[in-house]
């Protein structure tokens, strides 16, 4: 595919903001109900069964829970494609470091742009998440996501139109400050959806020996996240759980519990 090709797939010529807005919400949506309706089916049906043992709060939602939650998603989609398509805005403009050829920069430097934007999202992530647990704020931006005490997978995108936004404006962030292209760019969006949601499940994954490995300073974990539902507090972290021990906001039976429930008998 050329380079101009591909700047049309993404960015149609005669496509307006109205379009765009449509588009990208709608892309957004089905791949959360690809992702998340995937995780549904497979640890809440297929397998919920043989994975009980890994649940770390061991109980399931309620049918309202879900309904909130896919709710609230949906609108959160509404938000994710208007600062979508407001950034597309100014990737057509020529104002952000998004570039469509690859030659234009080295090889390595698309693996390290993914990189950098991973880095980028899991530092942005804590530091706005552990300010939207300030007294003055949560009530108003982050209470709607912390309804789901024993989230679910469509708990991933359940946000307030005010955590939308801020969660959202990560997309810009990226593209105004790392030059990117569409593929890294791309592979990044997948990463975030899949961790996100795999956090969200409420199941644990990971091998019982993660906390004695140099992976477990590393890592997060869905008990990690799960816990942060769980007791309101602590474990800020996205991605790696680097920030939460470097800032001492580990919950402080975060690793007991990840032991606890990692340890258990398979039924």
């Amino acid at each position: 595919m050329t380079n101009s090709a591909l700047a049309n797939l993404i960015l149609p010529p005669d496509s307006g903001f109205a379009e765009m807005w449509m588009r990208t919400g709608v892309r957004l949506g089905l791949r959360y109900a690809v992702f998340a309706g995937v995780a549904w089916v497979l640890a809440y049906m297929m397998f919920k069964n043989r994975w009980w043992q890994r649940k770390v709060l061991q109980k399931w939602p309620e049918g309202s829970d879900i309904r909130r939650e896919l709710a609230y998603s949906l609108s959160t989609m509404a938000i994710f494609g208007l600062v979508g398509a407001a950034t597309l805005t100014a990737v057509r403009q020529g104002r952000t470091q998004f570039y469509w050829s690859l030659g234009e920069h080295s090889g390595w430097w698309l693996a390290a742009s993914l990189v950098l934007a991973i880095v980028l999202h899991d530092t942005y992530f804590y530091w706005t998440h552990r300010a939207m647990h300030h007294p003055r704020l949560f009530g108003a931006i982050h209470r709607v996501h912390h309804l789901s005490h024993n989230p679910s997978p469509w708990a991933s995108y359940a946000f307030s139109p005010l955590e939308a936004v801020a969660q959202a404006l990560i997309f810009p962030l990226v593209v105004f400050l790392i030059p990117i292209h569409p593929l890294a760019f791309g592979l990044f969006m997948l990463w975030q959806i899949t961790n996100n949601v795999v956090g969200h499940t409420g199941f644990e994954f990971h091998p019982s020996g993660l906390m004695d490995s140099k992976w477990g300073r590393v890592l997060n974990t869905p008990t990690n996240h799960a816990m942060h539902h769980e007791k309101m507090r602590g474990n800020y972290g996205l991605y790696f759980n680097v920030w939460d021990r470097l800032m001492g906001t580990n919950h402080e039976d975060y690793e007991r519990r990840f032991r606890e429930v990692t340890g258990r008998a398979r039924n």
